[in-house]
């Protein structure tokens, strides 16, 4: 039982096991050798890169250790010869490893010997980083048949107050349980903000959960173009609510104008949460990036927006109706999406190559070291300058690249394509009134857009022509996610809204204050209740149970809310 919350041993051979943290272990090196080696490593995460310099070993040396982050797969090169801080692969070595079996709270061997041969030997087992995620599901199924005989106890000791309840209401029981809205639009959100507030308190820190380090797509990466897809979803069915109650396109405008006010501010408010230093503030940020979506959408769909809209007498202009509508916006999307190809492609970023879209430092054997995301870092250097973006980007660990906002400037020019691909499928849902043309239009969405990432990535993460990238919204990344949120909420759509097998409970709830959530969570993720430690906090059962508690916390604060019918709106 023990191995199933990653329980190692106090002590092995004189080594502290304690003082590992999460996805650690050592190696321990000897050295028979009579020169000097240096030892390089080389993490499969880092693409194109040299190996890096991590330990030097004198001759004759013994029993020296190193500590290892395992989350992704290493190679080794031993050396006889002094070549850098980066070892290229034109570099001779006395041996190279590659493909080795190691993990967590494993203890593994690297001797040298005499002769300059190498033998790498594990000393002890790695512990099952996978079992705690079965051990965390099986508590929480337990927690929950508890709180459900709980519950059914209850009702049953107090059935007759309840019935008594129910009849003096005039609820009709039969008919209760119908769906007479969209409900799957607030899950969608409900289920995005969760998932955010999982992800933005670690996650368990399991690679394929925390945002990937340049190109590629973890689960924290879907989450928030997810968010935004689902904010356009909602602008035109809003626009349309208040031109249909005789509210003017000019108060709307200014509702418009002060939201996204509002949003921008609030986010520069939380990037001071450390502390107001005006110096280093952080201009841009997820709230900030929704603001300018918001503002940028919602004022040109209620420009181009109209009280009644006429159906067609001709039958393919009805089958294309929702596009008819939208033309004016999905000209703006064609030259966002030009204007962005053309300043990524053309622009010409001083000391980088013209078009160049990786994460400068190691990559590309450290040839590009200060050219981090290509024009897109450069104009947002040149804008918000280096001390006011973002100075640890997930890439600064794997690469050493220099600070990097993904939440950029310049980045907005997608974001807002992708907020505008939401509001079709929002134009889509007002359009048309039949399941079957909703969902269709937007699984054909849906595949069409996944194609089209999936070509322009070359169906893999590093060698196509635009990659797959979060970090720089690349058109290949919003052509996927939007995919996804597409398919989403088409599920969803067809469980809660048409067929009604699930209420959408409890992600509704967070769904319908979701502002509420994503401020509290940040200002409030370090203290308790929804913050603690104990001991070490080194594995991946603990980080993820904390992290789950977290989540849960937030998700009974909306399930509160809502039984009080408090609905924060921006």
């Amino acid at each position: 039982m023990l191995e199933f919350v990653e329980y190692t041993t106090p002590e092995w051979r004189g080594l502290n096991m304690r003082s590992l943290k999460v996805d650690e272990a050592y190696l321990i090196l000897k050295s028979h050798f009579s020169k000097a080696t240096y030892l390089y490593s080389l993490s499969e995460a880092c693409y194109s890169c040299p190996y890096t310099k991590v330990k030097n070993l004198l001759q004759h040396h013994y029993n020296d250790n190193l500590t290892l982050n395992v989350a992704y797969p290493i190679k080794f090169k031993l050396i006889d010869q002094d070549v850098g801080r980066y070892a290229f692969n034109n570099i001779t070595s006395l041996c190279e490893y590659e493909n080795l079996n190691y993990g967590e709270f494993g203890v593994y061997n690297l001797t040298l010997d005499v002769n300059g041969s190498c033998e790498w030997r594990t000393d002890k087992e790695a512990v099952n980083i996978y079992y705690p995620i079965l051990a965390v599901l099986i508590l929480l199924a337990l927690i929950m048949v508890m709180l459900k005989i709980g519950l059914c106890a209850w009702r049953n000791f107090h059935y007759e107050e309840i019935l008594s309840t129910v009849n003096l209401s005039g609820i009709n029981i039969n008919t209760a349980g119908q769906c007479n809205r969209l409900r799957s639009l607030d899950t969608f959100r409900g289920l995005t903000i969760v998932l955010m507030i999982f992800v933005n308190n670690g996650g368990g820190h399991y690679w394929w959960i925390e945002h990937a380090p340049w190109n590629g797509l973890h689960l924290a990466d879907i989450v928030f173009p997810s968010f935004l897809w689902i904010m356009g979803v909602c602008i035109p069915i809003s626009i349309k609510s208040q031109i249909t109650r005789d509210v003017t396109k000019y108060r709307i405008v200014l509702r418009i104008l002060w939201r996204s006010l509002k949003l921008f501010s609030i986010g520069l408010c939380l990037n001071s949460i450390n502390g107001p230093k005006l110096e280093n503030l952080r201009i841009m940020g997820v709230l900030q990036r929704l603001g300018v979506a918001y503002l940028i959408c919602g004022l040109t769909h209620t420009k181009l927006s109209e009280r009644v809209i006429i159906e067609s007498q001709i039958t393919w202009k009805r089958k294309f109706q929702d596009l008819i509508i939208m033309r004016g916006e999905l000209l703006i999307v064609v030259f966002l999406i030009a204007v962005y190809l053309c300043t990524i492609f053309g622009l010409n970023v001083p000391q980088c190559p013209r078009g160049y879209l990786g994460p400068g430092g190691k990559h590309s054997n450290a040839e590009y070291f200060n050219c981090i995301g290509g024009a897109s870092g450069y104009i947002d250097f040149l804008i918000l300058g280096n001390r006011h973006i973002y100075q640890n980007p997930t890439a600064r660990y794997i690469y050493d690249s220099r600070p990097f906002d993904p939440e950029g400037v310049f980045g907005c020019l997608l974001t807002i394509v992708q907020v505008f691909f939401g509001l079709l499928a929002g134009v889509i849902i007002l359009t048309y009134t039949t399941w079957r043309a909703r969902s269709s239009r937007w699984l054909i969405w849906s595949a069409i857009l996944a194609l089209i990432g999936g070509a322009l990535s070359g169906f893999s993460f590093e060698n196509g022509f635009i990659p797959i990238n979060k970090n720089l919204w690349s058109f290949s990344f919003v052509c996927v996610t939007t995919a996804l949120s597409f398919i989403s909420l088409s599920l969803l759509y067809y469980v809660i809204d048409v067929k009604c097998w699930w209420q959408g409970y409890p992600f509704e709830a967070a769904g319908m204050n979701a502002i509420i959530l994503y401020v509290g969570h940040t200002v409030l993720h370090k203290m308790l209740p929804w913050h603690w430690s104990i001991g070490p906090m080194n594995t991946h059962f603990v980080l993820l149970l904390k992290s789950v508690w977290n989540t849960t916390l937030w998700l009974c604060t909306a399930l509160y809310l809502n039984y009080k019918k408090f609905y924060f709106r921006l």
